[in-house]
């Protein structure tokens, strides 16, 4: 054999030893340059059961089998949900919209993504999503909180980056792989994906539960009594406790324990000639049912005294301004809910509603350790 065969049958058998070492049957710990070998996640896969703290008083959680509550999946939920990695420039996060203090809303009337575009639409408040089962975002456009964490990530006017980097970042990351296995086993970075991503956040979403207001205590613990402006507040709120025409009515649409029917109305805020006109389609562009045009979703008024500015689009900066609107009695559009009709309510008694619906607002949520960035 010549010199420069036998030097090329070195090489050769070089390059199958080296293959060999590297393969995910014969996996060296020293062959630090074996793609393969860099991809196994170390860890033990051991998932602890995550119950739900919810109070009697309250409805069952809907938690899809596909995805059970665990405390490993819920603590990777909220490092992502803090974590300005999801964005494009890696300035916001989802919690950049969603303020804990604020009873996970933002304080704005428009929320603005990582281009400085404002959007169409207020930030909802992040409250009780685990017992929803009726759609997500203003106009129910997806059916889980697992697909409504995967939209915010590719919305141009949001967070603006691709699932795809999304997913390089997560698995390049010094500390989020050994999560992610902590969480749903995954053994190779190659193998954490949006999916797991967006499961994670969603667990950590059902966790956001407020039932701990002073209404509660008092209602449905018999802890305290209601003020006299709060008893007063309480009979104008709730339209069976003295039926009479000229009268709010907001429990139609507001009632206990959640404090919304999670339906999607017209509550008479535009007047239009036509229902094509309204500005905003709202829940018609999803359903493509012409009278569900300009309807959005009832929000909870839980925690309501601390998510100003309020409506779909933050039109009405204080409270006083909503109860305004709701007595002028809408604009009598074809699709506008049956239970917008004016009313009056003297100054005292504007005042002693708010009153009311500040006992909804509950500190123990909006303070919870576990519900804090992580990162601080």
């Amino acid at each position: 054999m010549s010199r420069n065969n036998f030097s090329l049958a070195l090489v050769l058998l070089s390059l199958l030893l080296t293959g060999s070492a590297c393969s995910s049957d014969n996996a060296d710990p020293a062959c630090t340059s074996c793609p393969e070998q860099n991809d196994i996640i170390e860890g033990v896969y051991d998932p602890q059961p995550y119950e739900l703290a919810i109070p009697e008083w309250m409805p069952d959680p809907v938690v899809p089998a596909g995805n059970p509550m665990t405390m490993e999946g819920v603590e990777l939920g909220r490092r992502l949900f803090y974590d300005p990695i999801l964005s494009s420039d890696s300035t916001q996060s989802c919690a950049s919209c969603h303020h804990p203090d604020k009873a996970f809303t933002d304080g704005l009337p428009l929320s603005a993504g990582v281009l400085g575009i404002e959007g169409k639409r207020s930030a909802m408040a992040l409250v009780n999503l685990a017992f929803n089962s009726n759609g997500f975002f203003w106009d129910g456009r997806v059916e889980t909180l697992e697909e409504q964490a995967l939209i915010p990530v590719e919305d141009h006017i949001e967070l603006n980056e691709s699932w795809d980097k999304v997913e390089e970042k997560l698995r390049r990351h010094p500390t989020y792989p050994a999560l992610f296995r902590e969480a749903f086993g995954v053994q190779r970075k190659a193998e954490i994906n949006r999916d797991l991503a967006v499961k994670a956040i969603a667990q950590f979403e059902r966790t956001l539960i407020s039932a701990n207001s002073k209404f509660d205590r008092v209602v449905w613990l018999n802890d305290g009594w209601l003020s006299d402006a709060e008893l007063r507040g309480k009979q104008l709120f709730f339209f069976e406790e003295l039926q009479t025409v000229d009268h709010p009515g907001c429990s139609h649409c507001h009632f206990d324990p959640l404090f919304t029917d999670n339906h999607y109305r017209n509550n008479g805020l535009d007047s239009v000639a036509a229902l094509e006109d309204f500005q905003d389609p709202g829940r018609g562009a999803v359903s493509n049912n012409r009278y569900d045009l300009g309807k959005f979703r009832v929000p909870t008024l839980r925690n309501i005294e601390l998510t100003a500015p309020y409506m779909h689009d933050g039109r009405f900066a204080t409270l006083e301004e909503v109860i305004d609107h709701y007595g002028r009695g809408g604009h009598a559009v074809e699709n506008e809910d049956t239970n917008i009709l004016p009313f009056h309510l003297s100054e005292r008694e504007k005042q002693d509603l708010i009153a009311f619906l500040k006992t909804l607002t509950d500190t123990s949520f909006v303070q919870n350790p576990a519900f804090q960035n992580p990162f601080y």
